[in-house]
């Protein structure tokens, strides 16, 4: 999917919730205007759309009113702020990309000027930095959640790259205990995580137990790591910290050695957006959900609908 195809498919999506809200949550305007993060303006416009083009038939068409439903689902069950869904896809790959294409243009709508975004480490939320730094018409704020410097850095496809990126200068897995204490200590990195309570949103990635999981990929951790983590009921991650199927943290002697804001912190911080979608992930989203560490959710249809049938 391109960025004009995904564009426009995420603004049927808005067409359709705007529908949903006014028509069958009643919602004013302006609390469609303030919950989608759009002028009430648009608001208008994309009401009138929806009834040029049938979605609105004294009724929502089929397809939006399953996806709305599900949404409001997802929300009710886990307390959620909101919940956004992308339609499926057919590998891996174009998954992620739709995921991260709908969450930049999510978050660029919602972002004021002057603002800070905190990111996390892995292969969506590097996309969603990507499609951000991109399309924004003023410089971004963005501060990194976790070391590895390079998942931060615009991939050799990005042409304009508008960001002002406060990184964490260091590995996300330093040699020795005694080496992060030291990295921790270093005025720099002091600076960042001061930085952090203070941004306005999150975005975190969800990694998976799979063979495809970034931090195995990367060589962060190993096969014989991730044996251990299974053993231990480990189901996934959030910023490098694994998960048993209830949220809770599975200790590992590499945390001594990570460069990571720590789950109990990420839990204190306001609007936490999860980005991670497939079968491989439901396990992990689910343990991130019940452990409460997410306030929003973008993720595809059959992931969400999967996620109301397994909790």
């Amino acid at each position: 999917m391109d960025s004009n195809d995904a564009k426009l498919d995420y603004e049927t999506i808005l067409m359709i919730r705007a529908a949903w809200y006014y028509y069958m949550e009643n919602y004013t305007q302006q609390n469609i205007s303030t919950l989608l993060g759009v002028s009430r303006a648009k608001v208008i416009g994309l009401l009138e759309k929806a009834r040029q083009t049938g979605v609105i038939q004294f009724r929502i068409r089929q397809d939006g009113d399953r996806r709305i439903k599900v949404e409001q689902d997802l929300i009710s069950r886990f307390g959620l702020k909101d919940v956004f869904t992308v339609p499926g896809s057919d590998s891996l790959a174009n998954l992620n990309e739709s995921i991260a294409q709908a969450a930049a243009m999510y978050i660029i709508r919602r972002l004021e000027e002057g603002d800070f975004l905190n990111m996390g480490y892995g292969d969506t939320t590097s996309r969603v930095l990507n499609h951000l730094a991109m399309t924004a018409e003023k410089p971004l704020n963005v501060v990194s959640l976790t070391g590895g410097v390079g998942y931060y850095l615009p991939n050799a496809n990005s042409n304009v790259f508008n960001a002002r990126l406060h990184l964490i200068p260091s590995p996300l897995l330093l040699s020795s205990q005694e080496l992060l204490d030291a990295m921790r200590r270093e005025p720099e990195v002091e600076e960042i995580y001061r930085m952090i309570p203070l941004s306005r949103m999150s975005v975190v990635g969800i990694g998976s137990m799979s063979e495809e999981a970034t931090i195995l990929k990367n060589g962060v951790l190993n096969g014989n790591d991730f044996t251990i983590l299974k053993l231990q009921g480990a189901v996934g991650d959030l910023l490098s910290h694994f998960m048993d199927r209830d949220g809770n943290l599975i200790s590992l002697n590499q945390d001594r050695r990570l460069m990571s804001t720590s789950l109990e912190d990420l839990r204190k911080l306001e609007n936490v957006i999860g980005v991670a979608g497939g079968p491989s992930k439901v396990d992990a989203i689910l343990a991130a959900l019940r452990g409460g560490y997410l306030d929003i959710l973008i993720t595809d249809e059959d992931t969400a609908q999967v996620l109301l049938e397994r909790s």
